[in-house]
């Protein structure tokens, strides 16, 4: 059931980044479904523990005889989800990153598709999202995500009716020229367009949360989303796009120069 863990001369086809925090009772269940979906694939598994104050990170380093490419990342303090995913990606060694979050609550068993996808696909398409199509949460949390949905997209024109989907892939060195801030994931498609990259979605399952509980409430992520949302607003009215970067062909210096 396991990945194929890649030698450390070769790099891996795919690295899938996991970022967690109090997830004790997800995060071993999760690690062995992501091993068993990316069984044949010379990949590395990198779970990012955002200084969890639980047995997330011991669950963890318990499978790594089990899970050859498991890499286990731990921050020294709590810096949230956006930083968590940019420490898994600079650690990243794969060309093609997968993200996804540590309840659960994305399938594993989605993943391949949207890397292969995204291998396959042109240099100029940045991001593949998933998007829920069937929601396992609970009526306020759909109604207010809906709701965030419809205005970001209205405002932002990012393409995207469910960027809140944890479950993503992407190119690493797209990833890693977007502008960093806090809450940087939830606007990933909007600020891969501002970079000149092209995005698409794939419909993908969502699952129940079994354990845990959510670190968000509709009311705390509303403040931060409209105060974002003024930010990546400002962001796109001040990009410049250049069109393409091409290189002259320069002669070659004389034998001997």
């Amino acid at each position: 059931m396991n990945a194929e863990s890649a030698p450390l001369d070769v790099s891996p086809e795919v690295s899938i980044v996991v970022p967690v925090f109090d997830e004790e009772g997800a995060v071993a269940d999760l690690a062995r479904e992501i091993a068993a979906a990316f069984a044949g694939w010379r990949c590395e598994v990198i779970f990012v523990d955002d200084a969890s104050r639980d047995d997330t990170g011991a669950r963890l380093a318990a499978l790594g005889t089990e899970i050859p490419g498991l890499r286990v990342l731990s921050h020294g303090r709590n810096a949230g989800q956006s930083r968590a995913i940019r420490t898994g990606v600079l650690a990243a060694r794969a060309p093609i990153v997968v993200m996804m979050d540590g309840d659960g609550q994305n399938d594993p068993a989605d993943a391949p598709r949207l890397a292969r996808a995204l291998t396959a696909a042109p240099p100029g398409l940045g991001l593949i999202g998933g998007e829920r199509r069937v929601r396992r949460d609970s009526r306020g949390k759909r109604w207010a995500s809906r709701l965030a949905n419809a205005v970001r997209r209205r405002l932002l024109n990012d393409q995207a009716t469910d960027t809140g989907c944890g479950l993503k892939a992407f190119r690493r060195d797209a990833f890693l020229a977007l502008p960093y801030f806090d809450h940087l994931h939830r606007y990933l498609p909007a600020l891969m367009i501002r970079e000149g990259y092209q995005v698409a979605f794939e419909p993908v399952n969502h699952r129940p949360r079994e354990s845990g509980r959510s670190k968000y409430t509709n009311l705390g992520r509303l403040g931060v989303a409209l105060f974002d949302l003024a930010g990546v607003i400002w962001l796109n009215a001040r990009a410049r796009n250049p069109g393409g970067v091409g290189e002259a062909r320069l002669p070659a210096p004389p034998e001997g120069a």
